[in-house]
């Protein structure tokens, strides 16, 4: 094991400006999605999630994924692809599947989750982020309702635990270079 590997972010790419503005309107959002999971449940999904948005009190980032999550209201802001490493930093919680990447990513930003696994390896990651102390207990996918999700972000906002313990992650795993380990080893010059 070297350490993560970091995708670059696209070359010029900005952040939509509804988006910009809509984190600089309140306090930082809980970002909610689902990746490549549940294809074709993006009306559930996105009624469920409207309704938790509201019972917990919290704003959202909602990505559309493969679902095609859409979820309206004051407190809500739709979304699709964009670089995690750009917007998780400015998120309260990641509400998502649990899958290795994004949860690499959540690790990286220093923000707690609420891990909602379905399939694979996901389990294993969400139980890991509960392990590490950086989320509430998995909340896997066929118990998902809106009341769930209110407890599980209820659970994960509420601990500041959760968020000290992922900033502490965080830093160690800032200290990493996954690559340059990989690169010295097949003898390959890194610039950096």
């Amino acid at each position: 094991m070297t350490g993560y590997w970091w995708p670059a972010r696209p070359r010029g790419w900005r952040p939509p400006a509804e988006l910009v503005d809509f984190l600089h309107a309140g306090p930082p959002p809980v970002f909610i999605g689902f990746g490549s999971m549940a294809p074709g449940q993006g009306e559930r999904l996105g009624g469920l999630m409207a309704a938790a948005v509201v019972r917990a009190g919290v704003r959202a980032v909602v990505h559309a994924g493969w679902a095609g999550l859409s979820a309206a209201g004051d407190d809500v802001q739709a979304i699709g692809d964009l670089p995690h490493d750009w917007l998780f930093p400015r998120t309260a919680a990641a509400v998502h599947h649990a899958e290795a990447g994004t949860t690499a990513a959540g690790l990286r930003a220093g923000v707690p989750a609420v891990p909602v696994p379905a399939m694979a390896g996901q389990p294993f990651w969400a139980a890991r982020l509960h392990r590490f102390g950086v989320a509430p207990r998995p909340l896997p996918f066929h118990e998902l309702t809106a009341e769930t999700l209110v407890e599980a972000i209820t659970a994960c906002t509420a601990d500041p635990n959760h968020r000290q313990r992922a900033v502490e992650l965080a830093r160690r795993i800032a200290t990493e270079d996954g690559t340059a380990a990989v690169l010295a080893r097949i003898g390959v010059a890194s610039d950096g």
